[in-house]
């Protein structure tokens, strides 16, 4: 990880085409500024987390239900139900 020192109103260029500037730095956080074509996709780390942590639990949820419909077609055979 690259760590930088900015102050407000100075900014770092990644690559070509994405520029980040420090808008402001006060007690509660840092206001920043990202400068980047639109195709590029920027989301905040905690948002990625809660996505990627949802989308698990989707597909454990849908196995878990193909899971449960596989044994209820399973049981209902035995019991001579069709």
């Amino acid at each position: 990880m690259l760590v930088l020192t900015r102050r407000a109103n100075e900014s770092i260029v990644i690559g070509d085409d994405i520029t980040v500037t420090i808008l402001a730095v006060t007690p509660g956080g840092v206001r920043v500024g990202i400068d980047a074509p639109r195709d590029k996709r920027i989301n905040r780390a905690e948002i990625v987390l809660a996505v990627g942590d949802a989308n698990q639990e989707a597909v454990q949820t849908s196995s878990d239900e193909s899971a449960q419909t596989a044994l209820l077609g399973a049981l209902g055979r035995l019991g001579g139900t069709p």
